[in-house]
């Protein structure tokens, strides 16, 4: 019988188990350095499996590596769990309801993508088990993908170095392997601190800390024009200094994420911000603390392991949807817009609900994001799958999202990802010609320049207060 069958059975003897799993990180929807319910409980279905875990890895209290095995070769699969603030919403429903007004929510399935991850590492542990293989499997609990680039954090402190291979996915309205023009990104805080006064009665003795923050994102503003045209430059106010207008503000806040599609372009571009925030504090004669938050660079593509990765789409059988399942993802799409609705991932499903055949890696639509996996495709080959979890046309950061990865319909498409990325992963552990033509192109590519953290020294995770 061949890996793949004995692959799809592993996972289909436990699905209950992972099923579960999916539905209390669910539940908790906790966010970024906050996941400890959510990490506790993936730590005891790990050690209840057999592995060895280490805790607190990196210094950030909700990252941990659960590890079976020894010796080479080594395959990490990388587990995410945070939520999003301000998503909270009912499950399997096809109206804005939310359980907690502002609350969180998984509008980007990581209840899903931690779960599976967790899927194939247990299939491949009990295939070793079963057929004498030798190796090392590693399930690494990565916090704070969505805000605070967790495996970013990790790999500066060394986690991912002993690796092998590195394999992930994500939830998606297709089955096919990742292809996204990932973006380095810089996430930054900048604080003033002015002086308040009576807003009427003395204005000249105030400095007002949200006037350096307004003259700021003006002068960003003007930056734009002058930067490559595939960076991009967001900001979100975060302090406004109150809430009484007859009150200067002597304090305010905005966080910036800088992304370009390299991490040096990200630097300058960055250094560049910090010159116009250092000319509203001028401007306004108000302190100006610059607080580097986090970072993910750019990503190394893999194609010998996209290759092996997008096989096993193929060969494994991708989710098929009940007519009830469809019914809502109609539903679901629906309460889209027109152009949600024609934002599609990939050409060839116009007027598909739910996508349930593969699409080749080369025809999908090519889009820009970040995502800290990029850093771990720095230290060693890594590729991702994509699997049908959503109705198409479904933003990720929703409620619509959210409402749909905690059904069958996102639960399918997380077992059909951990079989895929188990039967990737047996492919190269039992094939030493593969995994040297993955680290050979993966040496090419990543060449001289190799991986330089985007985490300046001294930064920590989380610690944005």
């Amino acid at each position: 019988m061949s890996h793949i069958k004995v692959v799809d059975q592993l996972i289909e003897e436990k699905k209950e188990l992972f099923m579960d799993m999916s539905d209390r990180v669910w539940d908790f929807a906790e966010t970024a350095f906050l996941e400890k319910q959510s990490a506790d409980y993936i730590v005891s279905k790990l050690e209840e499996q057999g592995f060895e875990v280490e805790r607190g890895v990196a210094g950030i209290e909700t990252a941990f590596v659960g590890t079976f095995g020894s010796g080479a070769p080594v395959v990490g699969f990388l587990g995410e769990y945070d939520a999003l603030p301000g998503l909270s919403q009912e499950k399997g429903v096809a109206e804005h309801k939310p359980i907690v007004k502002g609350g969180n929510g998984h509008g980007c399935g990581h209840n899903l993508l931690g779960t599976g991850s967790f899927a194939a590492a247990i299939a491949v542990k009990d295939y070793m088990e079963k057929h004498g293989i030798e190796g090392t499997v590693q399930y690494f609990g990565c916090p704070a993908e969505e805000f605070g680039d967790g495996k970013a954090f990790m790999a500066k402190e060394g986690v991912f170095d002993e690796l092998d291979f590195a394999l992930c996915w994500h939830p998606a309205p297709i089955n096919s392997v990742f292809k996204m023009n990932v973006l380095a990104v810089n996430q930054v805080y900048f604080r003033f601190k002015g002086r308040s006064a009576h807003a009427a009665a003395s204005p000249h003795l105030g400095r007002s800390a949200l006037d350096a923050v307004e003259l700021m994102n003006i002068g960003v503003n003007y930056l734009r024009e002058h930067i490559i045209p595939e960076a991009r430059v967001h900001y979100a106010v975060t302090n406004t200094g109150g809430d009484a207008p007859n009150v200067v503000q002597s304090d305010a806040e905005v966080l910036y994420l800088i992304r370009a599609p390299k991490v040096s372009q990200v630097q300058s571009i960055y250094k560049r911000v910090c010159k116009i925030a250092e000319g509203a504090a001028l401007m306004t004669e108000t302190e100006l603390e610059i607080v580097f938050d986090s970072g993910s660079s750019d990503m190394v593509e893999n194609h010998t392991l996209d290759s092996v990765m997008e096989k096993n789409l193929y060969e494994l059988e991708p989710p098929q949807f009940s007519e009830d399942e469809v019914a809502f993802a109609e539903k679901i799409r629906e309460t889209l817009s027109e152009e949600e609705r024609n934002t599609l991932w990939a050409s060839g499903i116009e007027g598909v609900a739910l996508t349930d055949f593969v699409i080749d890696r080369e025809a999908q639509d090519s889009s820009a994001g970040s995502t800290d996996v990029a850093d771990v495709s720095w230290i060693a080959p890594t590729t991702q799958a994509l699997t049908t979890c959503i109705a198409n046309g479904t933003a990720l950061h929703s409620w619509q999202a959210v409402s749909q990865v905690g059904t069958s319909i996102g639960q399918k498409g997380m077992l059909y990802a951990g079989k895929v990325m188990a039967a990737t992963a047996l492919d190269v552990m039992q094939d030493p010609e593969l995994l040297q033509k993955a680290k050979t192109e993966h040496s090419q590519v990543a060449g001289k320049d190799r991986y330089i953290s985007p985490i300046p020294d001294g930064v920590k995770a989380g610690l944005t207060e």
